[in-house]
């Protein structure tokens, strides 16, 4: 790898682990001619699925994008960037292992909506009023009704099954 501060070809991997969730490697190296040291990220490119908008134009699938809605969503709210991550990683982690070459935009919008209901209610009634496009305060009581009734995604997966093949729903 060519050193970022002399040009140098010439560096050295001084220590490796693994970063975000194992889906990454940091790599820490050094420069043989100018010893400075620096740190790398080595990932899997994978081809996500496009996204299938509403109007039907499609479009390559942008992490800056996600991360933007989120923490907009998430804005001025007690929750850490680490958390943050993590929950784009999921999302990332759905759209690869959906095995789908186009995927609607609801969908994501819907994994969005379950990632943020588990970080900060409130940001996931945000993102929601703009998502499904809330028209009146009624909607919004609706949806905080909603969210006090209905078990959270972490509830939904602790909870056992009453039926033997409900745990494949």
């Amino acid at each position: 790898m060519r050193c970022p501060f002399c040009g140098c070809q010439d560096t050295k991997v001084i220590d490796s682990r693994l970063a975000g969730e194992g889906a990454q490697v940091r790599r820490r190296r050094e420069c043989i001619d100018c010893e400075e040291r620096f740190t790398t990220y080595e990932a899997a490119e994978l081809v996500m699925p496009r996204i299938v908008k509403t109007d039907g134009s499609r479009e390559p699938f942008d992490e800056g994008k996600l991360l933007t809605g989120m923490l907009r969503a998430l804005e001025k709210r007690p929750v850490d960037t680490e958390s943050v991550d993590t929950a784009v990683s999921h999302i990332q982690h759905r759209l690869q292992a959906c095995g789908e070459r186009e995927l609607p935009s609801r969908q994501l919008g819907e994994w969005v909506m379950e990632e943020l209901r588990s970080l900060d209610q409130v940001a996931y009634v945000r993102f929601a009023s703009v998502y499904r496009s809330f028209q009146d305060v009624n909607q919004f009581r609706e949806e905080v009704d909603r969210l006090e009734q209905e078990p959270s995604p972490e509830e939904r997966r602790d909870q056992m099954p009453l039926l033997s093949g409900e745990e494949d729903e």
